[in-house]
């Protein structure tokens, strides 16, 4: 059986009314993962999650996807049976994210511009709801020098509340980099004022520690920019003992976008109130970023990056473009080996991410460092372990452990997971939500060795070969493929997603070759024959709860001519990529199975899935149809390419 893409079968992780379908991730040995909500449950794009206090009930912020007010706030009690553990409280959102339990044992969530507290387990939890901040910087701004926003990058607020009952709330910048035209000799406009982004805000509420609910038009409680030059703070942490002097509040930076898939570092702060943490003007340890160099030569920001003054190094380096999305101190009774570490769950698609990591933590909170070189994983590379480095070499970092080592697609048997909101519950087990497969996970103690460790391969090398040959051998579908190549990807897409293997000196037909191989060695970017259903489709349309690439690519057919005809050549590119004829599986159960040669089950198809036929009437099975590899997604693993796929013709219908 598979939910959300998952392999899940009889084995349970947990016991009790907490155990739940185990699936296959890997991890930590003695830990296992069960699978509690799923996409099946209603969920659509899960980023947070808390316990409500004294009740075995947990509250998760469910955006919806990316669509600004279709967020909800939802209730899980997984006691209730699979399918139907979910409901909803408040819907109509913009941009939940936030979750936090407040001094006073009350529920606290955030949207795109407001901080409210409400109780999600009443009759009617909208009419409960109480905002105790509003107006903050949304989805929409004003520069301090004129320039409007219509849609800041970084507007989802992650907010945490310390022992005296103070909140420290995210405020992301409105752009990856704030690169503007050059010559750039005037600071980022964003991170200037009294009012910048980019940076932590601190709200102090007033004595007794319990901000007063505010009606609209109130003035918010008193206000202080506590750190700046923080490009986005979705994991914030503060040791239990915070303020008292010397205990840690840490931070996990998400760094700016460079296409190298090693640079930028992430980075682990170490949050000083009034310190500077260099965006966009440093990054690594003290990295000037070149164009911000006649900033750095004169004015406030004069040798920042050298400045130990203002700026405030890194504490720690993490993986480049890992994306911490979720820190926390682990305090429960379940796992004594994790008492009082730090737990960072990495969201990144790149092979860095994709996991959740332990560190070892010193009296006052801070992870320990090591001298370099301190190396990590890298998942299905062929340089498997990194050490953590910079422009100037190799540098000191903390070393971790890794709970979970990551989600790599292989033959239906895990999908890519994205880790997001992450708690402890009160019975000491690990709970998180990762919004790739729309899934709720809870961690729990287990017994005996841990499965082995599943291996990297999402399209074989081989198989890569024959589809790029299909293309060379086909001056249609190389044409396709050169304009994609020459209008998208040259134009849009170079530099977020690494250099698509474009080098310097290279040939148009050479460079056609080398983004092909590319794109097609990406987990899920494409499904030969089916276009609809692969990630460049989705993303370049903006299709779903994932964002539209490339940014501002809303505006492009109407100001880039031919565009939306290139979008359609990559169509066509994916869906004739394959000699054959294109078909669909007949509606009929949720799911067909299909099999190798020889009758052994491969896995299964859901219906209405798009297959290309290779063989109508199948050589030496009589009654069936041979199709090219399905996607990674419905193998089981029992069958290879060399065995060929097989469905019952009477399963298949032409593609209208």
């Amino acid at each position: 059986m598979r939910r959300s893409g998952y392999a899940v079968g009889s084995e349970q992780c947990g016991s009790g009314t907490f155990a739940f379908p185990r699936i296959q991730i890997d991890m930590k040995s003695g830990f296992c993962a069960g699978l509690v909500a799923s996409a099946d449950d209603g969920l659509q794009f899960p980023r947070s999650i808390v316990q409500v206090p004294g009740r075995e009930q947990f509250v998760i912020a469910d955006m919806g996807g990316w669509q600004h007010t279709d967020g909800r706030l939802l209730v899980l009690d997984p006691h209730a049976a699979a399918g139907k553990r979910i409901r909803e409280a408040i819907t109509g959102l913009e941009y939940p994210f936030g979750l936090a339990i407040g001094p006073d044992k009350k529920v606290y969530a955030s949207t795109a511009d407001t901080i409210f507290r409400f109780d999600p387990l009443a009759a009617n939890p909208r009419g409960t709801m109480e905002v105790i901040i509003q107006g903050l910087p949304g989805r929409r701004l004003t520069l301090p020098d004129g320039t409007k926003v219509t849609e800041s990058s970084h507007s989802l607020k992650h907010f945490v509340f310390d022992r005296l009952g103070r909140v420290f709330v995210n405020i992301g910048s409105h752009s990856d980099d704030c690169i503007t035209r050059p010559p750039i000799t005037k600071p980022c406009p964003a991170g200037e004022g009294a009012s910048p982004l980019a940076a932590i805000w601190m709200f102090t509420p007033p004595a007794g520690g319990i901000f007063p609910p505010l009606k609209p038009g109130d003035p918010n409680p008193p206000r202080e920019i506590y750190a700046r030059g923080l490009r986005n703070s979705m994991a914030l942490a503060v040791h239990p003992r915070f303020p008292d002097p010397g205990f840690a509040f840490l931070q996990g930076e998400n760094g700016r976008d460079l296409q190298d898939v090693f640079k930028p570092n992430e980075e682990i702060n170490a949050i000083e109130q009034g310190k500077h943490y260099g965006w966009p003007y440093c990054y690594d340890v003290s990295t000037a970023s070149p164009e911000f160099k006649a900033v750095l030569q004169a004015g406030p920001y004069k040798n920042l990056c050298n400045n130990t003054a203002l700026y405030k190094q890194p504490h720690s380096l993490l993986p480049s473009h890992g994306a911490p999305l979720a820190m926390l101190y682990y305090h429960g009774p379940k796992f004594a080996e994790l008492e009082g570490k730090l737990l960072i769950g990495l969201h990144g698609y790149r092979p860095t991410g994709s996991r959740v990591l332990i560190y070892d933590v010193d009296e006052h909170g801070f992870p320990k460092v090591s001298p370099p070189p301190v190396r990590y994983q890298v998942s299905c590379a062929s340089e498997p372990t990194r050490a953590f480095q910079t422009d100037d070499g190799l540098v000191k970092a903390a070393s971790y452990e890794e709970l979970i080592s990551g989600w790599h697609r292989v033959n239906g048997a895990r999908p890519r997971g994205a880790p997001v909101g992450m708690i402890v519950a009160s019975d000491g087990a690990i709970w998180l939500v990762e919004d790739k497969n729309q899934t709720v996970i809870r961690i729990d103690r287990t017994k005996g060795d841990p499965p082995a460790a599943l291996p990297c391969d999402m399209r074989a090398q081989a198989q890569i070969d024959e589809l790029v040959r299909f293309v060379k051998e086909d001056a249609q579908k190389a044409g396709y493929l050169a304009s994609v190549r020459a209008n998208l990807v040259e134009k849009h897409c170079v530099g977020c997603h690494a250099d698509f293997g474009i080098k310097p000196g290279q040939t148009d037909a050479e460079k056609d070759e080398a983004v092909l191989r590319f794109m097609l060695g990406q987990d899920g970017w494409m499904y030969p024959g089916d276009p609809d259903s692969g990630k460049l489709r989705i993303r370049l349309r903006g299709i779903g709860a994932e964002k539209l690439m490339p940014p501002g690519g809303e505006s492009l057919p109407k100001t880039e001519p031919g565009y939306l005809r290139v979008l359609n050549f990559a169509d066509y590119l994916v869906g004739k990529m394959v000699p054959g004829t294109r078909m669909r599986i007949k509606q009929g159960r949720p799911e067909r199975q299909f099999f190798s040669r020889d009758g052994r089950v491969c896995g299964e198809i859901p219906t209405t899935k798009v297959v290309v036929v290779t063989q109508s009437n199948a050589t030496g099975k009589a009654g069936f149809s041979r199709f090219y590899r399905p996607a990674d997604l419905f193998l089981n693993g029992e069958c290879t390419d060399a065995d060929g796929y097989y469905i019952q013709s009477n399963f298949l219908v032409p593609l209208l």
